[in-house]
């Protein structure tokens, strides 16, 4: 074998049958014939002199080979990103085009005041926003149609997925939102209550998802299962609710709005956060206008 056997385009339709798992959705999201995906994986294993693909029931599965290619191959990929980079500052310098998806709260609370920085600071730069819920933005990520992706940590791939590199922004602390009336409210200038301290309380947060899921593992870690009173997944909806007296709801700052009939209150000791990441291709990040992207997000969050 030699070095001219690794394809680089065969290398990707191996790498999306990873990502993708059948040979059916690796096609699909590569605008392929299934015969052609397996054609040219067929043709890799030949080129490279071992097997990449063995039966596993209907479908296929990687061999362990084939984990080794990929292994080796994705820092072939890196360095192509990271040479598409340097092109890229070459031929376009201060100027670009930088696509960016992100969660609905973070679009106003980081991604508008990053592109008010760059309009002052770097006019060249022009940044194309798409609102996408965490799993949306890794695929859009992934499959090459955005530059980079906000979420939040507990939705994204891991630090060691060698396709990403991630990037920490901020720990959005959780605040509890509770009508006007509420015998609580007082304490939003003070200390403030401990999340245990609203166990019996009616709360309100949505049927499924990820923030449902944050609502109860916070609940769950102050020791107690929150009782759901009401459904919603806006936070116009929640708020709205919280202001009538039909409950209470924990509320991330960055979300937060101010409404007549809610107080917003910081909770105690035991405050919950959820932390808020961004991610690139590897190797992408060397980019100039995707650095200048990501040096204005991190400007944002400091200063929230």
């Amino acid at each position: 074998m030699r070095t001219a056997d690794w394809d680089i385009k065969k290398l990707a339709i191996l790498r999306a049958l990873r990502d993708r798992g059948t040979v059916t959705a690796t096609a699909q999201a590569l605008l392929m014939t299934p015969s052609a995906v397996s054609q040219q994986l067929t043709n890799l294993a030949r080129q490279l002199g071992v097997p990449l693909l063995e039966a596993h029931g209907r479908r296929v599965r990687l061999t362990d080979a084939a984990h080794l290619v990929l292994r080796h191959a994705e820092a072939v990929f890196a360095q192509l990103e990271r040479a598409d980079a340097e092109l890229d500052a070459y031929l376009q310098g201060e100027s670009g085009e930088v696509r960016v998806a992100a969660f609905s709260t973070a679009v106003p609370a980081l991604v508008v005041p990053a592109v008010r920085a760059l309009r002052t600071g770097h006019p060249g730069i022009t940044v194309r926003v798409r609102e996408a819920e965490a799993s949306e933005a890794y695929e859009l990520l992934s499959a090459g149609d955005v530059d980079l992706a906000l979420s939040l940590a507990a939705h994204a791939p891991t630090a060691r997925d060698p396709k990403f590199t991630r990037v920490p922004l901020l720990a959005d602390p959780l605040d509890v939102a509770l009508p006007a009336g509420h015998p609580l409210a007082g304490a939003a200038g003070a200390a403030g209550p401990r999340l245990a301290d609203l166990a019996g309380e009616h709360w309100i947060f949505g049927g499924s998802g990820p923030w449902s899921e944050i609502t109860r593992a916070a609940c769950e870690a102050a020791g107690f299962v929150p009782e759901q009173a009401h459904s919603a997944a806006g936070w116009t909806a929640i708020l709205a609710m919280v202001e009538a007296g039909m409950g209470i709801a924990l509320v991330p700052r960055m979300a937060a709005a101010g409404r007549e009939g809610v107080v917003m209150c910081a909770l105690g000791e035991d405050r919950p956060v959820r932390h808020v990441v961004v991610a690139v291709r590897r190797g992408s990040e060397e980019a100039p206008a995707v650095s200048r992207v990501l040096d204005a997000l991190r400007e944002a969050a400091a200063e929230r």
